[in-house]
């Protein structure tokens, strides 16, 4: 949910209280009007090479992934109008006989690429499930391959960056004046009124129609992070359609998207201070202080000293702010990972020893070749309009500065993550009331780390209440979204409810967290942010 930050500058995720409006089940014409099967063709190569970079040493899914496009209205209120394009992946089943289904997967964001989070899944698929299910990913509306994809402007991420600050009036300014080019950027950008329809409904609706277009009288479905959110709503409009779906990382639908923000910069802060515990325990290693409380002031000093003045590449053509630092090294809050952790720590005591190309390797992002901001634009444009914000700058400052009292690694960065919804170029509508429907299906999984800092906890316990759903619960844990990601318990439950239809024996269950990662044995290497892709994407 939130960004992750992949040697880039991206950050936030928002949220106000849903309105009380119950959302009746769609009875519109997104099931009356004509879908066409996709066609299904070879890949195109650099899609491929991406594949077998990162997932072919799991399962060769780059020898057997298929790719499409199909076809969505526009505006669902007018089926038979102009039409755009979904970017639409298929990892046919191992197995000999046919198919037992076809699961649907979104990895999150808003914004995410989904495309390439088909063949990732089915990767990490067990044996079984991958002799038993196709996966099917696609790039949501306005996202990566998917025409048109929204991008608004190539030069906002460039480095350096100015610093977040604190609220402090010289910071708010800079950062405002920002936040409204962009805005107008994003308005002047669409061409065809996309920032009209890309809402989590209109997204939604996009999957009963891939649900269509696959022949399938319902849809089984496994979301991530942001993900579990348009699953929740597409079980809320389409509740008779649902026949199996896994909810993972959840997020708490009361919260959709400005108090969210708030309850994110706390967890993120409490994550860190833990990772700080962690680079202090291994100070052996790394040589950042042998306390929690000296790796944290390190760790600030730095943040304090790029504030003032960046630190450049040799060439010039790569920098690190005090944001992109934030940002990159925000990874690390993301979930217990032996890659991310050490390359995070091998970062900064690379600064500490003078070693400054790897420094800016880890954390730096481009002075100048053109960046991105695809993802950063779908977030905004989704959560801009699910909900209205608050349209009060006094109101985010306020909240704001209470919050950075307490949460200062995060929470700063996060208001101008989401700062475009300030003066969105588009109407926002009313947020569905998830799980207010007759016909609720009965048997949707959802999976839950308890100190998952991107969906906090206790918004798994919001959706559980609402869905009337079973949830799997890894005690202690600091991953976010915990399905393939190391334990045997957890996978054991998908597997079963997916093979089987078997869902837990009791509504909540909990299983062990992992233990907490070690130092590589050689000691400090760099590691390529490329070659970390499966291990932190979601």
């Amino acid at each position: 949910m939130k960004r992750l930050v992949i040697m880039a500058a991206t950050a936030g995720l928002g949220v106000t209280a849903l309105g009380a409006t119950a959302a009746s089940a769609a009875t519109d014409s997104a099931d009356a009007y004509k879908v066409s099967a996709v066609k299904w063709h070879a890949c195109p190569a650099d899609f491929v090479k991406t594949v077998a970079t990162n997932y072919d040493p799991i399962f060769p899914v780059s020898k057997i992934v298929q790719c499409g496009y199909l076809q969505v209205p526009l505006d669902y209120a007018k089926p038979n109008g102009k039409k755009i394009s979904l970017f639409v992946t298929r990892t046919p089943h191992t197995g000999a006989s046919k198919a037992k289904g076809q699961i649907v997967v979104n990895p999150g964001g808003p914004g995410g690429a989904g495309g390439i989070f088909g063949p990732r899944v089915f990767a990490q698929n067990s044996p079984a499930m991958r002799a038993a299910y196709d996966v099917i990913g696609f790039d949501p509306r306005g996202v990566g391959a998917s025409k048109p994809a929204l991008s608004c402007d190539t030069g906002y991420g460039h480095e350096p960056r100015p610093d977040y600050g604190t609220g402090d009036a010289r910071s708010e300014k800079i950062w405002l004046k920002r936040t409204y080019a962009y805005d107008a950027a994003c308005k002047k950008a669409d061409k065809i009124g996309l920032l009209k329809h890309i809402h989590t409904t209109d997204s939604a609706r996009d999957l009963n129609t891939i649900r269509r277009a696959l022949g399938n009288k319902k849809l089984d479905y496994y979301g991530a992070s942001y993900g579990t959110y348009l699953g929740s709503v597409y079980a809320t409009l389409f509740p008779t359609k649902v026949n199996r779906m896994v909810l993972d990382g959840v997020v708490g639908p009361s919260g959709v998207w400005y108090k969210a923000n708030l309850d994110q910069d706390v967890a993120f802060n409490k994550n860190m201070e833990y990772y700080f515990g962690w680079l202090a325990k291994y100070d052996s290693t790394y040589h950042l202080g042998k306390t929690q409380k000296e790796v944290r002031s390190f760790f600030y000093g730095l943040r304090a000293k790029l504030a003032k003045k960046p630190v450049y590449s040799a060439d010039k053509s790569a920098a690190v702010s005090s944001a992109n630092l934030t940002d990159v090294i925000q990874n690390a809050g993301y979930r217990r990972s032996a890659g991310m952790w050490n390359m995070m720590g091998a970062g900064l005591a690379a600064y500490k020893k003078g070693d400054i190309a790897t420094f800016v390797d880890t954390f730096g992002g481009p002075t100048n070749s053109p960046v991105d901001d695809n993802t950063f634009a779908v977030y905004n444009a989704v959560q801009c309009t699910d909900t209205q914000w608050p349209t009060s700058w006094k109101k985010w400052h306020n909240d704001n500065v209470r919050v950075n009292k307490k949460a200062p690694f995060l929470t700063w960065g996060n208001v101008w993550f989401n700062s475009p919804c300030l003066g969105w170029p588009a109407k926002a509508a009313k947020p569905v009331n998830v799980g207010a429907v007759k016909n609720l299906p009965k048997n949707i999984l959802m999976f839950q780390a308890t100190d998952d800092a991107a969906t906090p906890y206790a918004g798994s316990l919001d959706m559980q209440r609402r869905l009337k759903s079973h949830l799997v619960i890894q005690d202690g844990d600091r991953t976010h979204c915990i399905v393939h990601r190391g334990s045997s318990a957890v996978d054991a439950y998908f597997d079963a409810y997916f093979l089987d239809g078997k869902l837990p024996s009791q509504r909540t269950v909990h299983v062990p967290q992992l233990g907490d990662p070690t130092p590589p044995a050689a000691g400090l290497r760099s590691a390529a942010v490329g070659g970390l892709l499966n291990d932190v994407i979601k």
